[in-house]
C-alpha cells in the first residue's frame, strides 16, 4: 500500500512504549473494492495506533482477515488461510487474529467456535473500534463484537464510519466510498443484510476528501457504493446526486481520471449519462451489471429491469459518451434458470458487445430468497458447461473490441512492472483497459505517470503496445503492501 505520512493521525497507540520495536500487522482481504478499502482504513487504523505494516502474514504479530460473504468460494478460503495461521500464532507469543468483513458481520461468533485461535471478530459498522477491541482481547480473552446493522441512518451519523482515514495501496490513485449499503433486494445478495441499508456521506465532505488527495499527488478517484446512481437519496428525499457529484469530483484540480462502481441498471439516468459525457474527468468506462438476459430469471433475481430494458440503457450510454467500454457482471444457474433462459442471456450477451465481464456460479447464500429456492437449483455440471459457454461469447466480443484498438495511440497511467515479466510495464487506459509495453532498463517509468502507447496487438484481456513517450510524472510518495485473499 502507498502512504502519505498525513493521511493518518501521527500518534503512537496507548501504551506504546518507543524503546520498543512496533508491532506488524498484515490484512489479508477477500471480495470487492469496497472491502479493499475497508481494508486501507483498517491500515490506516493500525498506522495511528503506532503499528507498520507487515512484509507478509509470516512476519506479523497481528493478521487481520476482511472477509467476504458474497460467494462461498471466498468462505473456504479464508477459512483454509485462517487455519494456515493457526501454528504460527502457536509459536508466537503475543501474536493476534482478528476477522472483520462481511463474513463476520453474518456469522458473528460462529468463527470463534470453529477457530478458536481467533482473537477478535468485528462486523462491518464498528470498524473504528479493531483497536480498542485487540487491547480488551490481550487482557481478558476473545473478544466477539458484531453489532446489528442499523435498519436505518444517514447523513453525518449514518456515514461515519465510511470517513476514516486510510494507508492507500496506490499513491496515486484512491477509491472514495459514497455509499454504503443497499436498498435494493435482490434475491441472491446477502449485502443489504451486512452492510444495511443505504447511507451516503455528505456530498461537500466527498469534494472535499478529493480536493485533499489532489492535494497529496492523486490524479486518479474511484467512487465506490453498492448503487451509486442512487447516491444522496437518503440526503435529498430520494432526489440521486450522482450526476452533481461526477461533475464536483470531476472539476477538482489535479485529478485527471475518475471512475465509478458499481451502478444498477434500474437507476441509470440521462444525467448521469450526460455528466459521463460532458465531464473530461470521468473514464468513458461503464460498468452495468447485467446478471442474466432473461426476463423470467430477473423477475425472479428481483432486478426491476428486463433486457430490453436494459438493452435501450446501454444503447442510450453509446450513442451519448464517446468511445464507451462497457463492461458487465453474470450470474450463471440462479435457481430455476433453464436452457432456454440461458439462451436468451447467451444472445443478450452477444448484443451488448462487452468489453469483459465478471462471470460467477450461482452461490446459495443463507438468509437470501435465493437459498430457499433449492428444488430448482441447477446442477452443478450444467452450471460448469454454461459458464463456459458463456465465456466464450464474452472473450469474442472482447477479443473483436481490443483488436479495433491495434493502431491507435492511448494515453495509459503506468501501473509498474509486469508481475510475470519485469521488462514489460503495465498500465490503463481511460476504458480501464491493461496495456502491456515493452521497457528496456533505461526506460523504466515510475508508477502514476502517464505515457502515450502505440496499441500493436490485442488479446481478449489486454492489449499490447509500445511506448511513444511519457508525457507526465507522478507526485506522490511512500509504499506500504496489504496482503490480498
Amino acid at each position: 500500500m502507498e502512504t502519505d505520512p498525513s493521511d493518518a493521525p501521527a500518534t503512537t497507540g496507548d501504551g506504546a512504549d518507543p524503546a520498543q520495536a512496533p508491532r506488524r500487522f498484515a490484512i489479508v482481504t477477500y471480495g470487492c473494492q469496497m472491502n479493499e478499502h475497508d481494508s486501507e482504513r483498517l491500515a490506516g487504523l493500525l498506522t495511528a495506533e503506532g503499528m507498520v505494516a507487515a512484509a507478509g502474514v509470516d512476519d506479523a504479530d497481528l493478521v487481520v482477515f476482511n472477509t467476504c460473504a458474497i460467494r462461498e468460494n471466498a468462505d473456504n478460503r479464508f477459512y483454509g488461510h485462517l487455519g494456515n495461521v493457526k501454528a504460527a500464532r502457536r509459536n508466537r507469543p503475543g501474536m493476534q487474529v482478528a476477522v472483520g468483513g462481511c463474513l463476520a458481520q453474518m456469522v458473528g461468533g460462529q468463527i470463534q467456535e470453529r477457530a478458536g485461535h481467533v482473537d477478535v471478530v468485528f462486523g462491518t459498522h464498528n470498524v473504528h473500534r479493531l483497536p480498542a477491541l485487540l487491547r480488551q482481547a490481550a487482557c481478558s480473552g476473545p473478544v466477539t463484537e458484531v453489532p446489528d446493522v442499523p435498519a436505518a441512518a444517514g447523513g453525518d451519523a449514518g456515514a461515519a464510519h465510511l470517513a476514516l482515514a486510510a494507508v492507500r495501496e496506490l499513491p496515486y490513485a484512491a477509491w472514495v466510498t459514497i455509499q454504503s449499503g443497499c436498498d435494493n433486494s435482490c434475491s441472491f445478495c446477502i449485502v443489504p443484510a451486512v452492510r444495511g441499508p443505504e447511507v451516503s456521506r455528505p456530498f461537500d465532505d466527498l469534494v472535499a476528501e478529493v480536493r485533499t488527495l489532489a492535494e497529496r499527488g492523486v490524479t486518479e478517484v474511484t467512487l465506490l457504493g453498492q448503487n451509486v446512481n442512487s447516491y444522496g437519496r437518503d440526503l435529498t428525499r430520494r432526489r440521486p446526486l450522482f450526476a452533481e457529484l461526477l461533475r464536483a469530483v470531476g472539476a477538482v484540480e489535479g485529478i485527471r481520471r475518475v471512475r465509478f462502481t458499481s451502478p444498477h441498471p434500474k437507476d441509470l439516468r440521462p444525467e448521469t449519462v450526460a455528466a459521463m459525457a460532458e465531464t473530461p474527468a470521468v473514464c468513458n468506462h461503464l460498468h452495468l451489471p447485467l446478471q442474466s438476459g432473461s426476463d423470467r430469471v430477473l423477475a425472479a433475481m428481483r432486478r426491476g429491469y428486463t433486457a430490453a430494458r436494459y438493452l435501450d440503457r446501454l444503447a442510450a450510454a453509446r450513442r451519448s459518451i464517446d468511445d464507451l467500454a462497457v463492461t458487465t457482471d453474470l450470474l450463471v444457474g440462479f435457481p430455476g434458470e433453464g436452457a432456454d433462459d440461458f439462451d436468451e442471456t447467451l444472445a443478450v450477451v452477444a448484443e451488448a458487445r462487452y468489453d469483459s465481464a465478471y462471470t460467477f456460479l450461482y452461490s446459495a447464500r443463507p438468509g437470501t430468497r435465493a437459498a430457499a429456492m433449492s428444488d430448482v437449483f441447477v446442477p452443478a455440471d450444467e452450471m460448469a458447461d454454461r459458464f463456459a459457454r458463456l465465456r466464450a461469447v464474452v472473450e469474442r466480443s472482447a477479443l473483436e473490441a481490443h483488436r479495433d484498438r491495434v493502431g491507435r495511440i492511448e494515453e495509459v497511467v503506468v501501473e509498474g512492472p509486469s508481475k510475470r515479466d519485469p521488462t514489460v510495464t503495465t498500465g490503463r487506459t481511460t476504458q480501464n483497459k491493461l496495456v502491456h509495453v515493452p521497457v528496456a532498463g533505461d526506460q523504466r517509468i515510475s508508477p502514476g505517470s502517464f505515457a502515450a502507447v502505440r496499441v500493436t496487438a490485442a488479446a481478449p484481456h489486454h492489449l499490447s503496445g509500445e511506448l511513444i513517450a511519457v508525457t507526465s510524472r507522478p507526485r506522490h510518495k511512500v509504499r506500504i503492501p496489504v496482503a490480498a485473499g
